[in-house]
């Protein structure tokens, strides 16, 4: 069975999607605050992990930072509030995917699946070499000219993306949903972000052989 940590302040909530997740077969641990949230979940090994943004004693973008300082582990955010500036903060401290309430528990249980099936639960292995260029999804490492560098979560799922397409040109929409699973109506410069920290890890180390490219007013595609 997979395990999912259920970290909101409201017991109605709680209760509705605790039911929703055991009926799909979810091992259910719940964490009524932030403090206890980023406890449970930097102690105990989740699948998933569905994270509020207003609880007391830590709002959720800290306990997302600090589990991402430490852990892969797939967050959804789930919020009140439906700001763009709140989705796209939630999104580049490291979450997966963003939830509004009110929200459908048969829309969130549909989330879950879709980002469970996209981090690899088939069993097959991820790695990726090319060149210089080394990455190895399941462990999530990677390695230029076998130096390794030190990506977030969702820029390595960015550069495995771009690198198993290898020429192939993305627009920002397309990794948008690709990374987040669901069509992104907000700013979009979320992307541009990513692939800016990403040149930026990557360039410190000589790649001759390989490059991520911008191709203007269309996205970008790693070249080699």
């Amino acid at each position: 069975m997979q395990n999912i940590l259920i970290a909101d302040d409201n017991k109605q909530i709680v209760f509705i999607l605790e039911e929703y997740a055991k009926k799909d077969g979810f091992t259910v641990t719940i964490a009524g605050d932030g403090e206890e949230a980023l406890k449970k979940a930097l102690n105990d090994p989740f699948d998933i992990i569905l994270l509020d943004v207003m609880m007391p004693k830590m709002d959720g973008f800290a306990v997302c930072r600090e589990i991402r300082k430490n852990s892969t582990v797939p967050i959804i955010m789930i919020t009140a509030r439906s700001e763009d500036f709140e989705r796209i903060m939630g999104l580049d401290n490291g979450a997966d995917d963003y939830i509004v309430k009110p929200f459908s528990p048969g829309e969130v249980m549909a989330r879950i699946r879709a980002i469970l099936r996209r981090i690899g639960k088939d069993g097959g292995t991820k790695i990726f070499n090319f060149g210089s260029l080394s990455v190895n999804l399941d462990e999530y490492i990677t390695k230029v000219n076998g130096k390794k560098i030190a990506l977030t979560k969702k820029e390595m799922e960015l550069l495995w993306i771009l690198a198993t397409n290898k020429n192939k040109v993305f627009s920002r929409d397309q990794l948008l949903n690709s990374l987040w699973g669901y069509d992104y109506f907000g700013d979009d410069r979320t992307v541009d972000s990513h692939i800016k920290r990403l040149r930026a890890k990557l360039g410190k180390v000589p790649h001759p052989d390989w490059d991520i490219k911008t191709i203007w007013g269309v996205g970008y595609k790693l070249e080699g």
